[in-house]
């Protein structure tokens, strides 16, 4: 696990860099925070005692992400060069697909990427609600996710909504619920399971993950209903609320801007060809 003072130093390097760069990094402090001690998922590049790189692996099922950032005062050095062929190398033993994360705005990393075997896969948007009036369906509620018939919903749902395989879905969700704090809610319509979500709370913050509906009960309203009580949820408790989405899934992205989220930032993936 990462202590509290790597975790400090990472935030402090964030800070620096984003600051100079006019962006902001996907550093996944929820999933930092919450590292198991036997794989080797961060990197870490220290001058004088001083954090000057870091680049963080993050996997979901059998895809994994790659993020990180130098030091403005310690670029054109071969560090991110570096510290990216550690990654590389731990990640392909571990993952099918690699994808290489770069903030949409920053140029530096476009550069970059240039010189590695990539393409462009995707671009997702982080959004942030804005308080919006918003009602509720009675009927449409969430709850903890508690048995196994609910684990296995859940699992259902995360192949049906994000294109994974049971056994990355098995594995993926199984450290969620092993080593995050998240809460995990099913969405229910006359007591049935229709969805689900999951609720990240860090650093003052709420966010939205893994939100899928079956896909026969996909627009009937169901969804919307479930994201405002979640929203109204984490209002009540003084939380500014985001989620992020993929620009090419314009369903979602609708629905989310109906619900008041506005899209702030956003970040590319490329995908890296071995």
């Amino acid at each position: 696990m990462l202590t509290k003072e790597e975790l400090m130093e990472i935030k402090a390097l964030q800070e620096v860099c984003e600051k100079e760069g006019g962006f902001q990094l996907k550093l996944n402090f929820d999933m930092l925070e919450n590292r198991l001690g036997n794989k080797k998922d961060d990197f870490f590049h220290y001058e004088d005692g001083r954090l000057v790189g870091f680049l963080g692996c993050y996997g979901f099922g059998d895809k994994v992400e790659l993020c990180g950032m130098v030091h403005p005062d310690y670029r054109r050095k071969g560090l991110f060069s570096k510290l990216l062929e550690m990654g590389l190398g731990e990640a392909k033993k571990r993952f099918t697909t690699v994808l290489l994360n770069a903030p949409t705005e920053s140029q530096s990393a476009k550069q970059f990427l240039k010189n590695i075997p990539c393409v462009f896969s995707l671009a997702e948007y982080q959004m942030k609600w804005q308080e919006t009036e918003l009602s509720v369906d009675p009927n449409i509620t969430l709850r903890k996710s508690f048995t196994n018939e609910d684990w296995e919903a859940e699992i259902r749902l995360e192949v049906l909504g994000f294109g994974l395989n049971e056994n990355a879905a098995r594995e993926f969700n199984q450290l969620i619920r092993e080593n995050s704090s998240d809460q995990r809610l099913l969405i229910e319509v006359e007591g049935k399971t229709a969805g689900k979500m999951r609720v990240s709370e860090s650093n003052g913050e709420a966010w939205i993950y893994g939100f899928a509906v079956f896909t026969e009960l996909q627009g009937k309203g169901i969804g919307r209903n479930a994201l405002s009580r979640v929203v109204k949820m984490e209002h009540q408790k003084g939380l500014p609320i985001f989620l992020e989405v993929e620009a090419k899934n314009s369903h979602a992205l609708r629905l989310y801007e109906s619900c008041g989220f506005r899209s702030y930032h956003s970040q590319d993936y490329y995908k890296y060809l071995d």
